[in-house]
């Protein structure tokens, strides 16, 4: 076992570790090592590295829960990949490669393309939804999920015709020309069908690393949780609790969001905030779901409600941003905030992000690519600034050390983000942690010692989080190694798990921090 503590500020001074004016720590050029006298462990003296670490403040690191979600369009036109990889740019005679900025492939998706007739399921061919999420893949972006099941507005049915057919009770609307059916979600032959597939589902697309987040609620008017009709509006909260459990057992290890809507559950579609709607969304936040809103840059939308919601889970659940206007298609001039221009909007949902910490922002069909061509600024301001960016200010490690011997540490963190890193998720079980490894010359890490007492979701913008710890035992051959530094995802084996915002050299995915000898 290894032993740590959170240091100090007091204790950082007294270690040289901090300035005394400011308390901040010190960051050199790329990686600054430096060798001042130290001591071993019962081993005489023996030099220590200390390396200051320079932010990097462009690279966009595509990390879990962070960054841009690009969003399908489950329509599946044949040039929608080729659209957005040469798209024009604000003041550039430059084209950029979305998917060069993007994280996540969300896709908004009906339950009837996912399973078209009842245990036949769209990844298990060549379908278009398969293909669609190949290629996403293919180009390293993970995968996001809303399921549908409701039909209004839509031109064909959300819910697979199976489902009907077993004598699931709905009702049916128009769409145009179009009658299209919706089931009501307290119907017990709906949810039974509905769990059965949740069931496949999560089995299919449950991996953390191949799924970011699901949306876990998924009822109503565009799954957007508002204008749920029942067979009973007392069943209101039965409903809410029973598909958070599905979801929840379905998707153990994955992110579960739900959109903080003022009517969740509701008959309604709008109006003032329902009274019981907090109440059930805290169930959800809770249960461990992190938060999305659909109408960030819609004043009147967006309003003061919206905004304590997400100021009172702020830094205890992530928020996922999707902006309101469709500016295609609607007036967004008579915004409170007077909009006359589509970077307007842009600016809107901007500083609706930047006030509520969110940690993901949008490419939403038909919105995308005027962030390039409106906004393009904005975009590299929050590759820069929003969602978590961290990064060890310092580190100081010894420069000998005995090969059965042990090793002490101590390292400093920051984050340039306004968001945070969700280690405190249920879905994540606090698996990121602090690490320094052995490397040897090719990079692969001899042995690593994860400090289990660092915390990256504690780690805010604004100030710098330090801590000591010492390593058990080396036991590893004698010779020249190098010091690395990472944070590993200790669920898989303590990899690097977590692209770090810092300019130095990078090891098998280690940040290296020094020479080191193991006499």
């Amino acid at each position: 076992m290894t032993e740590s503590n959170k240091i100090s500020r007091r204790t950082a001074l007294g270690l040289g570790l901090a300035t005394a004016a400011s308390g901040t720590f010190l960051a050199g050029p790329a990686a600054a090592a430096t060798r001042s006298p130290g001591h071993g462990h019962g081993h005489g003296v023996h030099p220590r590295i200390t390396a200051a670490f320079t932010p990097d403040t462009t690279t966009v690191l595509r990390n879990p829960l962070d960054g841009w979600s690009l969003y399908a369009n489950t329509s599946f036109p044949s040039d929608y990949w080729t659209q957005y990889d040469a798209v024009p740019v604000e003041g550039s005679t430059a084209t950029a490669k979305v998917t060069d900025y993007a994280s996540v492939y969300y896709m908004r998706v009906a339950w009837s393309l996912l399973e078209p007739s009842e245990g036949v399921y769209a990844w298990q061919s060549d379908t278009p939804v398969k293909l669609a999420i190949d290629e996403a893949r293919a180009r390293g972006l993970r995968l996001a999920f809303r399921v549908v099941v409701d039909s209004r507005d839509k031109s064909y049915d959300f819910t697979p015709d199976y489902v009907r057919a077993a004598g699931a009770q709905g009702y049916e609307t128009q769409t145009g020309s179009k009658t299209v059916w919706s089931p009501y979600p307290d119907d017990p032959v709906f949810q039974a069908k509905f769990s059965a597939f949740l069931r496949a589902f999560g089995a299919q697309y449950g991996d953390p690393a191949v799924t970011d987040y699901v949306d876990g609620y998924g009822l109503g008017k565009w799954g957007e949780g508002h204008t749920v009709l029942y067979l009973d509006a007392a069943n209101r909260e039965s409903v809410f609790r029973w598909i958070v459990g599905e979801y929840s057992a379905a998707f153990p290890k994955v992110a579960l969001a739900m959109n903080y809507h003022r009517m969740i559950g509701t008959g309604e579609g709008w109006g003032d905030p329902d009274p019981d709607s907090e109440a059930l969304l805290d169930i959800a936040f809770n249960a461990g779901y992190v938060l999305r809103h659909d109408a960030f840059g819609m004043t009147d939308y967006y309003g003061d409600w919206e905004k304590a919601i997400a100021a009172k889970w702020r830094y205890q659940r992530p928020i996922i941003m999707e902006g309101g206007w469709v500016t295609g298609s609607m007036n967004y001039s008579v915004d409170p905030r007077g909009y006359t221009t589509v970077a307007d909007v842009r600016q809107g949902e901007y500083d609706d992000s930047a006030e509520a910490h969110v940690n993901m922002m949008d490419f939403r069909v038909g919105e995308c690519l005027t962030w390039f061509s409106d906004a393009y600024p904005l975009v590299r301001s929050f590759d820069g600034g929003g969602g978590y960016r961290l990064y060890p200010t310092q580190v100081v490690a010894p420069g000998s050390v005995a090969a059965g011997g042990t090793a002490a540490f101590t390292h400093t963190w920051a984050n340039l983000g306004w968001g945070y890193l969700p280690d405190n998720i249920p879905a994540w079980n606090h698996r990121y942690k602090a690490a320094v490894a052995l490397l040897t010359s090719d990079g692969t890490a001899a042995k690593v010692f994860v400090d289990a007492a660092s915390d990256p979701s504690a780690w805010l913008k604004g100030s710098t989080t330090s801590y000591a710890f010492t390593s058990t035992a080396l036991n590893v051959a004698k010779g020249a190694y190098r010091w690395g530094v990472a944070l590993v995802d200790t669920s898989k084996g303590n990899v690097p798990g977590i692209a770090l915002a810092a300019q130095g050299t990078t090891a098998g995915g280690w940040l290296v921090v020094g020479d080191v000898q193991v006499v």
